[in-house]
């Protein structure tokens, strides 16, 4: 049985990326740190870090460790509180991952009626690529995911995809960069800067497409996996960038930029991933119906 004291160290290491750091956290010696380390990598038979000077990077059998780890903690800060509450259980955890593309926005709007449910619900959020995301889900340590895409064929993974809907791309702009636009929507674009979403979105090859078939040529100035460091980055005039139109007046307020126009012939669509064919969990239900009678029900 594993040493939950040494799997306590493991995690420390591996968050503080080195002995030294985390040894002054957990208040111990540098070598006592490194010798209880030592001793969990014998009992499990497998090296969990690569060691480069004082630098600890993870193998790719420490970060699955790590990752089992840390829901084991989480598990018992659970359990602790439902002690404390007397052994009843006063809220269900909801675990959702959400696939880095999505943005943030219209996760936060999707899942917003998660937490408004009768029964006392914790949510919790995981973000990563979609493939990792639905191996997750396969094992159970995801309750549903949200994705841009619904789920890759052939995939030899147990799920289905149930469409949430749909929304027009926007392409928006710093009001910098807004005013050196002259012309018309779209031809208005030619030779002008475009951040681009990273390769997991269905929007990476899209836009560029639609800009072959118009005729018109933007530099592509930057690609990014993470949605909303692309929106900083178009905060800042570093380029014009798309947005689905459900989430435009949040972009807008919170990023201070303005619509170029939009692109009726592109939409982003938005798919709840889910290990059943029919939805029962009421959180699950309660995302998927909050999307079609209100976020995306026609003229909302």
């Amino acid at each position: 049985m594993l040493n939950f004291k040494h799997l306590h160290y493991f995690v420390s290491v591996a968050r503080e990326g080195g002995i030294i750091r985390a040894a002054e956290r957990l208040h111990l010696a540098p070598q006592t740190l490194s010798v209880q380390i030592a001793q969990l990598e014998e009992r499990v038979g497998v090296a969990l870090f690569d060691r480069t000077g004082r630098r600890m990077e993870l193998t790719p059998v420490g970060k699955l460790a790590l990752s089992y780890a840390e829901e084991i903690f989480q598990t018992g800060a659970e359990l602790e509180e439902i002690l404390r509450q007397g052994g009843e259980e006063r809220f269900v955890t909801f675990r959702v991952g959400i696939a880095d593309v999505v943005p943030k926005f219209v996760a936060h709007r999707l899942l917003a009626p998660v937490l408004n449910q009768p029964e006392a619900v914790r949510l919790v959020c995981h973000e990563d690529r979609l493939e990792r995301l639905l191996a997750e889900m396969a094992i159970h340590r995801l309750d549903m995911v949200l994705a841009d895409r619904p789920m890759p064929p052939g995939t030899e993974i147990k799920g289905y995809s149930h469409p949430l809907g749909e929304s027009p791309i926007a392409l928006m702009a710093s009001p910098a960069l807004a005013r050196t636009l002259k012309g018309k929507f779209p031809e208005n674009l030619e030779g002008q800067p475009l951040l681009l979403p990273g390769k997991d979105s269905a929007l990476h090859g899209a836009l560029p497409r639609w800009l072959e078939r118009r005729g018109i040529w933007m530099r592509i100035v930057g690609e990014f996996d993470d949605s909303a460091l692309m929106k900083a980055f178009g905060e800042g005039s570093a380029g014009i960038f798309p947005a689905a139109s459900a989430s435009l007046p949040d972009v807008v307020a919170h990023y201070q930029v303005e619509q170029v126009g939009v692109i009726e012939e592109i939409h982003e669509r938005y798919f709840l991933i889910s290990p059943e064919r029919r939805l029962t969990h009421p959180a699950a239900r309660a995302v998927s119906e909050h999307a079609r009678s209100g976020l995306f029900a026609a003229g909302s």
